[in-house]
């Protein structure tokens, strides 16, 4: 969630379909645009999915939050360097343009498998880019796995 000039977050909910143009650029949600110029987004190759990665896309605040996460690990911790040197590898800033568009890097776009069409998940502090039917694939598993998970919040 990101301060707007009144200091109140932006919530990244709902979930979009939209073309990616060829040079891979693709509209970012007017809810979901920073009200203050200039401001860019982390994108980092996420892999944490079986079928495949996808592009998340963080905020400054959250970049800063997962900075500070990250440091605050030991540095005995072998996974603390790994983490540094992953994201810092395959993470690139990227800003709006005047249309509200990202581009998207071409061996990111590559490696997450988005090519004409891209599904953007709103994470609500964050979001991600997907290949539309590998978004298909995790929404269903997300589907069986949200029923235990909001057995917690009750």
């Amino acid at each position: 969630m990101e301060p707007s000039g009144t200091f109140e977050p932006t919530y990244y909910n709902s979930l979009y379909r939209h073309g990616v143009d060829e040079k891979r650029r693709v509209q970012v949600p007017a809810k979901w645009r920073p009200t203050k110029s200039g401001v860019e987004f982390t994108l980092v190759l996420w892999p944490k999915h079986k079928d495949g990665p996808c592009l998340r896309a963080l905020p400054p605040v959250q970049t800063a939050k997962l900075m500070k996460d990250i440091d605050a690990m030991p540095n005995s911790d072998p996974n603390k360097v790994v983490l540094k040197r992953f994201i810092g590898s395959e993470s690139i800033q990227v800003a709006l343009d005047k249309s509200g568009r990202i581009c998207l890097p071409e061996k990111m776009a590559r490696d997450a498998g988005i090519t004409n069409e891209a599904v953007l998940v709103g994470l609500l502090d964050r979001f991600e880019i997907w290949n539309p039917d590998r978004y298909e694939k995790i929404k269903t598993s997300d589907a069986i796995m949200a029923q235990e998970a909001f057995k917690l919040m009750e």
